[in-house]
């Protein structure tokens, strides 16, 4: 009975082993921070959020302060009001990766100990599907800025969030005269929605070459967070796994997120991070 008990509580030990071995490392999330920053682009900005064709960075899913949204910085300041103020959106509109190292650099002047990064868009959405950025480069420009907020801001927690799928953008508004007119008219993302209605073999390869060009992005920022360290969070690709919806894009460009928009993105992309 004794060797039987002593065989069990052994096997009972292995599988603990085993059960603790498989499961994924989480990030140490720490205190809330008492200040954060945002790098990225347009989506960022809450560009086409409440205006025609401007910034709402007060509806930005990161730093905004606007209540409908609920962005990581209010969430944040529901459990340290010591952030209240210091929320700082270092994006810019039209921003690409190469623009990373430079809004980094406004960060780490800021001193700051949260920072959220979403790019990548502006990379895969050009004119053509030949002006793209190359994925090596792409990976370049990310580590050249994750680097310069790790010398920077060694004890900041960084959240790289995935880009959304923007073939899921054609998917929702390819059936919208609306959304294809705005498309056309002011050339918006032509690498992936060029002749939105056309089932020709050529565009069906062309947006799943877009698509893939984005998928290869995110497999990039995901590798850079983790060489990054333990300060470092990927989203694990939750917000690319979103299934946002065409009412959830502005009715200007059918493009960028509207109000409801950015709320689900601050929503996806909050549970996907740390979590304070």
């Amino acid at each position: 009975m004794i060797l039987v008990r002593r065989a069990l509580a052994t096997l009972a030990g292995t599988l603990a082993l085993v059960l603790l071995a498989a499961t994924p490392a989480v990030a140490d999330s720490g205190p809330p921070p008492n200040s954060m920053a945002s790098l990225g682009d347009s989506i960022t900005r809450g560009f086409n959020a409440c205006g025609w064709y401007v910034d709402c960075t007060s509806r930005s899913f990161s730093t905004g302060d606007y209540s409908t949204v609920n962005s990581h910085y209010l969430r944040i300041r529901a459990v340290n009001p010591t952030v209240n103020g210091r929320n700082y959106n270092d994006a810019r509109s039209g921003a690409k990766s190469a623009d990373m190292y430079g809004q980094a650099g406004t960060a780490v002047s800021q001193g700051v100990g949260y920072v959220t990064m979403l790019i990548g868009a502006n990379d895969a959405c050009t004119s053509s599907e030949s002006t793209m950025t190359s994925v090596t480069t792409f990976r370049a420009n990310i580590d050249s800025a994750l680097n310069r907020l790790r010398t920077g801001l060694p004890n900041a927690k960084v959240f790289v969030i995935s880009i959304p799928d923007i073939q899921r953008l054609w998917y929702v508004g390819r059936t919208s005269f609306s959304a294809r007119s705005a498309w056309s008219t002011f050339g918006i993302c032509q690498s992936m929605l060029a002749n939105p209605t056309s089932t020709a073999q050529a565009d069906v390869d062309r947006r799943n070459r877009v698509r893939q060009r984005v998928i290869d992005f995110n497999t990039q920022l995901a590798a850079a967070c983790a060489a990054y360290g333990a300060n470092c969070l990927f989203d694990n690709n939750a917000v690319f796994g979103y299934p946002f919806a065409l009412s959830q894009l502005s009715g200007w460009d059918y493009f960028h997120p509207n109000t409801g928009g950015q709320q689900v993105l601050a929503s996806v992309s909050y549970a996907a991070g740390f979590r304070w």
